[in-house]
């Protein structure tokens, strides 16, 4: 049995402060909010936000400088190159000719979507299915789930293809913000339909990445299953050394 296990606080809040940096709201070259605003802001410890500076200190988000403070560095050049599949799979126009939307509607919710969403096992949510080609050939299949909550008062249930990106469509018709994202990636066989819609033959895996996109109290408000056929898909990160 799979269990779902949360990142620890300080990583939660050192991928928030990260998206802020990403989207502008903390410039390069600004200096970031006190330890004390940062405590108050996010209601954790000091122990909690002290240790989520050091990672983006440590990753080269972050800076500190003598007799002046933390300042914000912007994004480090080994990450600027970075794939992320996460934030394409909320960006993206549904409309343009390169994706076709295969299924809208009311299903089942995987088990480990349902523990990530807060919602019961045997209960259904909305899905949105793009299919993403290249040249006629099938390369990703993404399986996109909103609770009921946030599919009333947009088109998510619509059959039609958005012409803008699920988030932009989420955040100009309800009132939230999506603030950062978490990608969980694994391998997997495909079901059957998924293996159709990709067109792989009988026990060919898949790559799965399940993006998780949160608000900036740490909520679920979307996840969107990403499969990619597990030929020709290659893995690459660059870090520090501590």
């Amino acid at each position: 049995m799979a269990y779902e296990v949360a990142a620890p606080k300080y990583v939660r809040l050192a991928q928030t402060l990260q998206g802020r940096i990403e989207d502008g709201a903390y410039p390069p070259g600004t200096l970031v909010p006190s330890e004390n605003q940062l405590v108050q802001a996010f209601g954790m410890s000091r122990p909690t936000v002290v240790r989520a500076l050091e990672l983006l200190k440590r990753d080269g988000w972050l800076e500190s400088r003598q007799g002046y403070g933390t300042i914000v560095r912007g994004r480090p050049e080994a990450v600027e190159q970075k794939d992320q599949r996460g934030r394409d799979a909320l960006e993206r126009d549904e409309s343009a000719s390169s994706r076709r939307l295969v299924q809208v509607e009311q299903v089942r919710i995987p088990p480990r979507v349902a523990s990530i969403l807060g919602v019961p096992k045997r209960a259904k949510v909305l899905v949105r299915r793009l299919l993403v080609e290249d040249e006629g050939e099938p390369v990703e299949l993404a399986s996109s789930y909103f609770p009921a909550g946030l599919v009333d008062g947009t088109d998510l249930a619509d059959a039609a293809p958005l012409t803008e990106g699920l988030r932009a469509h989420v955040e100009s018709r309800k009132r939230v913000r999506f603030d950062h994202v978490a990608e969980r990636v694994s391998a997997r066989l495909p079901s059957k339909e998924e293996a159709e819609l990709l067109a792989l033959p009988k026990g060919e895996p898949v790559l799965s990445v399940l993006v998780v996109a949160c608000d900036v109290s740490g909520q679920a408000l979307q996840v969107t299953d990403v499969l990619l056929p597990g030929d020709g898909q290659e893995l690459e990160d660059t870090y520090r050394l501590g």
